[in-house]
Protein backbone atom coordinates (compact mmCIF):
# COMPACT_ATOMS: atom_id res chain seq x y z
CA UNK A 1 0.00 0.00 0.00
CA UNK A 2 1.11 3.56 -0.60
CA UNK A 3 0.69 6.51 1.71
CA UNK A 4 -1.34 9.38 0.26
CA UNK A 5 -0.91 12.62 2.16
CA UNK A 6 -3.79 14.96 2.91
CA UNK A 7 -2.55 18.35 4.07
CA UNK A 8 -3.08 18.96 7.76
CA UNK A 9 -4.52 15.49 8.38
CA UNK A 10 -3.58 11.85 8.79
CA UNK A 11 -2.54 10.18 5.51
CA UNK A 12 -4.53 7.54 3.67
CA UNK A 13 -3.32 4.07 2.68
CA UNK A 14 -4.21 3.12 -0.90
CA UNK A 15 -3.25 0.32 -3.31
CA UNK A 16 0.18 0.67 -4.86
CA UNK A 17 1.16 1.09 -8.52
CA UNK A 18 -1.83 3.33 -9.19
CA UNK A 19 -2.39 7.07 -9.15
CA UNK A 20 -5.21 8.36 -6.98
CA UNK A 21 -7.16 11.61 -6.74
CA UNK A 22 -9.22 12.67 -3.71
CA UNK A 23 -12.75 13.45 -4.96
CA UNK A 24 -14.77 13.72 -1.73
CA UNK A 25 -14.03 13.76 1.98
CA UNK A 26 -15.05 14.93 5.39
CA UNK A 27 -12.22 15.59 7.83
CA UNK A 28 -14.71 16.63 10.52
CA UNK A 29 -12.94 19.89 11.24
CA UNK A 30 -14.74 22.60 13.18
CA UNK A 31 -17.41 22.09 15.80
CA UNK A 32 -20.58 21.44 13.75
CA UNK A 33 -21.51 18.53 11.51
CA UNK A 34 -21.49 19.56 7.84
CA UNK A 35 -25.12 19.03 6.82
CA UNK A 36 -24.26 19.76 3.19
CA UNK A 37 -22.49 16.38 3.27
CA UNK A 38 -24.55 14.30 5.70
CA UNK A 39 -28.13 13.50 6.58
CA UNK A 40 -29.61 11.08 9.12
CA UNK A 41 -31.27 7.75 8.42
CA UNK A 42 -34.39 7.66 10.57
CA UNK A 43 -36.64 5.08 8.88
CA UNK A 44 -36.41 1.33 8.29
CA UNK A 45 -38.45 -0.52 5.66
CA UNK A 46 -40.79 2.45 5.32
CA UNK A 47 -41.46 2.86 9.04
CA UNK A 48 -40.00 5.23 11.61
CA UNK A 49 -37.26 3.25 13.34
CA UNK A 50 -37.73 3.78 17.05
CA UNK A 51 -34.07 3.18 17.88
CA UNK A 52 -32.70 5.54 15.20
CA UNK A 53 -32.11 9.18 16.12
CA UNK A 54 -30.63 12.42 14.81
CA UNK A 55 -29.00 13.04 18.18
CA UNK A 56 -25.80 11.71 19.70
CA UNK A 57 -23.48 12.86 16.90
CA UNK A 58 -21.05 15.74 17.46
CA UNK A 59 -17.65 17.05 16.45
CA UNK A 60 -15.04 17.15 19.20
CA UNK A 61 -13.08 20.13 17.86
CA UNK A 62 -10.07 17.88 17.27
CA UNK A 63 -11.01 16.68 13.78
CA UNK A 64 -13.29 13.81 14.80
CA UNK A 65 -16.98 13.01 14.64
CA UNK A 66 -18.14 11.22 17.78
CA UNK A 67 -21.13 8.87 18.02
CA UNK A 68 -22.62 8.17 21.43
CA UNK A 69 -25.71 6.24 22.55
CA UNK A 70 -28.51 8.45 23.86
CA UNK A 71 -31.67 7.82 25.86
CA UNK A 72 -34.90 9.10 24.33
CA UNK A 73 -38.47 8.06 25.11
CA UNK A 74 -37.23 5.54 27.65
CA UNK A 75 -34.98 3.61 25.29
CA UNK A 76 -31.39 3.67 24.06
CA UNK A 77 -30.90 4.99 20.52
CA UNK A 78 -28.02 5.80 18.18
CA UNK A 79 -27.44 7.59 14.89
CA UNK A 80 -26.74 6.72 11.27
CA UNK A 81 -25.18 9.25 8.89
CA UNK A 82 -25.66 8.97 5.13
CA UNK A 83 -24.93 11.01 2.02
CA UNK A 84 -28.04 9.82 0.12
CA UNK A 85 -31.10 7.67 0.60
CA UNK A 86 -33.02 4.77 -0.89
CA UNK A 87 -36.62 3.68 -1.14
CA UNK A 88 -36.65 2.26 2.37
CA UNK A 89 -35.68 5.62 3.91
CA UNK A 90 -39.03 7.25 3.20
CA UNK A 91 -42.19 6.63 5.17
CA UNK A 92 -44.39 4.03 3.49
CA UNK A 93 -47.35 6.39 3.12
CA UNK A 94 -49.00 4.50 0.27
CA UNK A 95 -48.40 1.03 1.74
CA UNK A 96 -46.30 -0.19 -1.18
CA UNK A 97 -43.53 -1.63 0.97
CA UNK A 98 -45.90 -3.19 3.50
CA UNK A 99 -47.88 -4.78 0.67
CA UNK A 100 -44.73 -6.19 -0.86
CA UNK A 101 -43.55 -7.61 2.47
CA UNK A 102 -46.92 -9.29 2.99
CA UNK A 103 -47.21 -10.83 -0.48
CA UNK A 104 -46.66 -14.49 -1.12
CA UNK A 105 -45.63 -15.78 -4.52
CA UNK A 106 -49.14 -16.90 -5.41
CA UNK A 107 -50.56 -13.48 -4.60
CA UNK A 108 -47.99 -11.48 -6.48
CA UNK A 109 -49.18 -9.99 -9.79
CA UNK A 110 -45.54 -9.88 -10.90
CA UNK A 111 -45.13 -13.66 -10.59
CA UNK A 112 -42.33 -14.88 -8.35
CA UNK A 113 -40.57 -11.52 -8.07
CA UNK A 114 -41.40 -11.13 -4.39
CA UNK A 115 -38.03 -9.54 -3.71
CA UNK A 116 -38.32 -6.70 -6.21
CA UNK A 117 -39.01 -3.52 -4.28
CA UNK A 118 -41.05 -0.45 -5.24
CA UNK A 119 -39.28 2.79 -6.03
CA UNK A 120 -40.38 6.18 -4.77
CA UNK A 121 -39.30 9.79 -5.25
CA UNK A 122 -35.96 10.37 -3.52
CA UNK A 123 -34.38 13.49 -2.12
CA UNK A 124 -31.43 14.89 -4.01
CA UNK A 125 -28.33 13.07 -2.72
CA UNK A 126 -25.59 15.01 -1.01
CA UNK A 127 -22.97 12.70 -2.53
CA UNK A 128 -23.01 9.58 -4.69
CA UNK A 129 -20.20 7.99 -6.63
CA UNK A 130 -19.27 5.00 -8.76
CA UNK A 131 -16.04 3.02 -8.36
CA UNK A 132 -12.91 4.26 -6.59
CA UNK A 133 -11.40 3.74 -3.15
CA UNK A 134 -13.48 4.37 -0.03
CA UNK A 135 -11.66 4.75 3.28
CA UNK A 136 -12.40 5.52 6.90
CA UNK A 137 -10.18 5.92 9.96
CA UNK A 138 -11.98 5.07 13.19
CA UNK A 139 -11.66 4.16 16.84
CA UNK A 140 -14.22 1.44 17.57
CA UNK A 141 -16.75 1.25 20.36
CA UNK A 142 -16.11 -1.31 23.11
CA UNK A 143 -19.55 -2.35 24.43
CA UNK A 144 -21.53 -5.22 22.91
CA UNK A 145 -25.00 -3.63 23.00
CA UNK A 146 -24.39 -1.59 19.84
CA UNK A 147 -22.32 -1.84 16.68
CA UNK A 148 -20.77 0.37 14.03
CA UNK A 149 -20.36 0.19 10.27
CA UNK A 150 -18.90 1.94 7.23
CA UNK A 151 -20.68 1.03 4.00
CA UNK A 152 -22.05 2.10 0.64
CA UNK A 153 -25.54 1.45 -0.67
CA UNK A 154 -27.50 2.06 -3.85
CA UNK A 155 -30.65 4.22 -3.86
CA UNK A 156 -32.23 1.59 -6.13
CA UNK A 157 -31.11 -1.59 -4.36
CA UNK A 158 -33.64 -4.38 -4.82
CA UNK A 159 -35.40 -2.64 -7.71
CA UNK A 160 -34.39 -5.43 -10.10
CA UNK A 161 -32.71 -8.83 -10.18
CA UNK A 162 -29.67 -7.23 -11.82
CA UNK A 163 -27.41 -5.82 -9.06
CA UNK A 164 -25.16 -4.33 -11.70
CA UNK A 165 -28.01 -2.02 -12.65
CA UNK A 166 -29.80 -1.53 -9.33
CA UNK A 167 -26.73 -1.63 -7.08
CA UNK A 168 -25.73 -3.42 -3.89
CA UNK A 169 -25.07 -3.01 -0.21
CA UNK A 170 -21.31 -3.15 0.30
CA UNK A 171 -20.23 -3.36 3.95
CA UNK A 172 -16.64 -2.20 4.16
CA UNK A 173 -16.46 -2.53 7.95
CA UNK A 174 -18.88 -3.89 10.53
CA UNK A 175 -18.07 -4.33 14.20
CA UNK A 176 -20.88 -6.34 15.82
CA UNK A 177 -19.05 -7.96 18.71
CA UNK A 178 -15.90 -6.87 20.49
CA UNK A 179 -13.06 -8.95 19.07
CA UNK A 180 -14.58 -9.57 15.63
CA UNK A 181 -14.65 -7.48 12.47
CA UNK A 182 -16.51 -8.12 9.22
CA UNK A 183 -15.56 -7.02 5.71
CA UNK A 184 -16.81 -7.88 2.26
CA UNK A 185 -20.48 -8.24 3.08
CA UNK A 186 -22.15 -7.84 -0.35
CA UNK A 187 -25.91 -7.89 -0.92
CA UNK A 188 -27.38 -7.47 -4.40
CA UNK A 189 -30.77 -6.98 -2.75
CA UNK A 190 -32.69 -8.26 0.25
CA UNK A 191 -34.41 -11.62 0.55
CA UNK A 192 -33.54 -15.29 0.01
CA UNK A 193 -32.30 -14.70 -3.52
CA UNK A 194 -29.76 -12.15 -2.35
CA UNK A 195 -27.78 -13.88 0.38
CA UNK A 196 -24.54 -12.22 1.42
CA UNK A 197 -21.86 -13.31 -0.98
CA UNK A 198 -18.43 -12.45 0.36
CA UNK A 199 -18.65 -12.04 4.11
CA UNK A 200 -15.31 -12.42 5.87
CA UNK A 201 -14.96 -12.43 9.67
CA UNK A 202 -11.57 -11.86 11.22
CA UNK A 203 -10.33 -11.42 14.80
CA UNK A 204 -9.60 -8.01 16.21
CA UNK A 205 -7.95 -7.08 19.49
CA UNK A 206 -9.25 -3.82 20.89
CA UNK A 207 -6.19 -1.67 21.47
CA UNK A 208 -7.98 1.66 21.80
CA UNK A 209 -6.22 2.98 18.69
CA UNK A 210 -7.42 4.26 15.33
CA UNK A 211 -7.67 1.83 12.41
CA UNK A 212 -8.20 2.25 8.68
CA UNK A 213 -10.78 0.32 6.68
CA UNK A 214 -11.12 0.61 2.92
CA UNK A 215 -12.41 -0.95 -0.27
CA UNK A 216 -11.28 -0.63 -3.87
CA UNK A 217 -14.33 -0.91 -6.12
CA UNK A 218 -13.99 -1.21 -9.89
CA UNK A 219 -15.69 -2.92 -12.84
CA UNK A 220 -14.29 -6.32 -11.81
CA UNK A 221 -15.28 -6.31 -8.15
CA UNK A 222 -14.17 -5.31 -4.67
CA UNK A 223 -10.97 -5.66 -2.64
CA UNK A 224 -11.23 -4.94 1.10
CA UNK A 225 -8.45 -3.70 3.38
CA UNK A 226 -7.80 -3.36 7.11
CA UNK A 227 -4.86 -1.14 8.09
CA UNK A 228 -3.41 -1.55 4.61
CA UNK A 229 -3.68 -5.34 4.49
CA UNK A 230 -6.09 -7.17 2.21
CA UNK A 231 -8.85 -9.02 4.05
CA UNK A 232 -11.33 -10.09 1.35
CA UNK A 233 -12.23 -10.05 -2.35
CA UNK A 234 -15.54 -10.30 -4.17
CA UNK A 235 -16.28 -10.50 -7.89
CA UNK A 236 -20.05 -11.01 -7.73
CA UNK A 237 -22.37 -9.23 -7.47
CA UNK A 238 -20.79 -5.96 -8.62
CA UNK A 239 -22.62 -2.66 -8.73
CA UNK A 240 -22.09 -0.52 -11.82
CA UNK A 241 -24.21 2.37 -10.61
CA UNK A 242 -23.60 5.29 -8.27
CA UNK A 243 -23.96 4.61 -4.55
CA UNK A 244 -24.01 6.74 -1.41
CA UNK A 245 -21.90 6.50 1.75
CA UNK A 246 -23.04 5.57 5.27
CA UNK A 247 -21.25 5.87 8.60
CA UNK A 248 -23.55 4.33 11.15
CA UNK A 249 -24.20 2.87 14.56
CA UNK A 250 -27.10 0.61 15.57
CA UNK A 251 -28.54 -0.66 18.83
CA UNK A 252 -28.76 -4.44 18.80
CA UNK A 253 -32.28 -5.77 18.52
CA UNK A 254 -33.78 -2.93 16.48
CA UNK A 255 -34.49 -5.21 13.51
CA UNK A 256 -36.77 -7.40 15.61
CA UNK A 257 -38.17 -4.40 17.49
CA UNK A 258 -36.44 -5.45 20.71
CA UNK A 259 -36.06 -2.09 22.41
CA UNK A 260 -33.23 -1.49 24.85
CA UNK A 261 -35.08 0.03 27.79
CA UNK A 262 -32.48 -0.65 30.49
CA UNK A 263 -28.91 0.53 30.51
CA UNK A 264 -25.84 1.20 32.60
CA UNK A 265 -24.06 4.52 32.78
CA UNK A 266 -20.87 2.86 31.55
CA UNK A 267 -22.72 1.84 28.39
CA UNK A 268 -23.83 5.40 27.72
CA UNK A 269 -20.23 6.58 28.03
CA UNK A 270 -19.07 4.35 25.16
CA UNK A 271 -18.03 6.08 21.93
CA UNK A 272 -17.48 5.35 18.23
CA UNK A 273 -15.06 7.92 16.84
CA UNK A 274 -14.24 8.70 13.21
CA UNK A 275 -11.29 10.80 12.08
CA UNK A 276 -12.19 11.02 8.38
CA UNK A 277 -14.17 9.58 5.48
CA UNK A 278 -12.50 9.81 2.05
CA UNK A 279 -13.29 8.77 -1.51
CA UNK A 280 -10.59 8.55 -4.18
CA UNK A 281 -10.70 7.95 -7.92
CA UNK A 282 -8.00 6.10 -9.79
CA UNK A 283 -6.32 8.39 -12.32
CA UNK A 284 -5.78 6.47 -15.55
Amino acid sequence: MQEIRVEGHEPSLLPENKKWKLVWSDEFDGDTLDETKWGFRLNYWGQRAQQFTDQGVSLDGKGNVVFRPVVEDGMVKSAQLQTGENSFDGLDLDGAIANRLARKKGDNPWGDQVEIWPLRPLKKPKFMHRYGYYEVRVKLQTKDFWWSAFWIQSPMIGASYDPGQSGVECDIMENFVDGTLTSGNIFGGYGKTFADEARIHYPYTDDGEYHRFGVEWNEQGYVFYFDGKETARSTSPVSHTEQFVLLSTEIKGYRSDRKKTTWKEEELSDRFICDYVRVFDEVK
